[in-house]
């Protein structure tokens, strides 16, 4: 059974390309374009990994982190941050939101998918 990813981001090429890598590499990908979407979709899409951008409109990706990290059923969730941002105070933030990691745009696609495999393991 492979792993179930969430991306959620506000760019399209950004959503087009996680599907493209992620498939490639044999997740099953769900997308969602704002933090909203995102967490509308969580309960019916039960992702093993949810990637979510940080500057959003509607739901930006700290709530994203709150509001995944308040439920019980998804407390344990690992949760990637992929942002153009880079600063350390932001890295800290989501960290104490509860983000599992951090990773920079533009992404290299081989470092994605083994931080996958290894905050997810089958």
């Amino acid at each position: 059974m492979s792993r179930k990813i969430l991306a959620i981001d506000d760019s399209r090429t950004i959503r087009e390309m996680l599907r493209f890598v992620l498939q490639a590499a044999g997740f099953d990908v769900r997308l969602a374009s704002d933090g909203r979407e995102g967490v509308n979709i969580l309960e019916h899409v039960l992702p093993n990994v949810v990637i979510t951008d940080i500057n959003m409109p509607v739901m930006g990706g700290f709530e994203v982190i709150e509001h995944i990290r308040s439920s019980n059923k998804f407390r344990a969730l690992p949760i990637l941050v992929l942002t153009t941002e880079s600063a350390q105070d932001l890295k800290d933030r989501a960290k104490r939101a509860g983000a599992t990691g951090w990773i920079v745009k533009p992404f290299d696609d081989v470092k994605l998918v083994n931080a996958i495999r290894r905050i997810s393991p089958v």
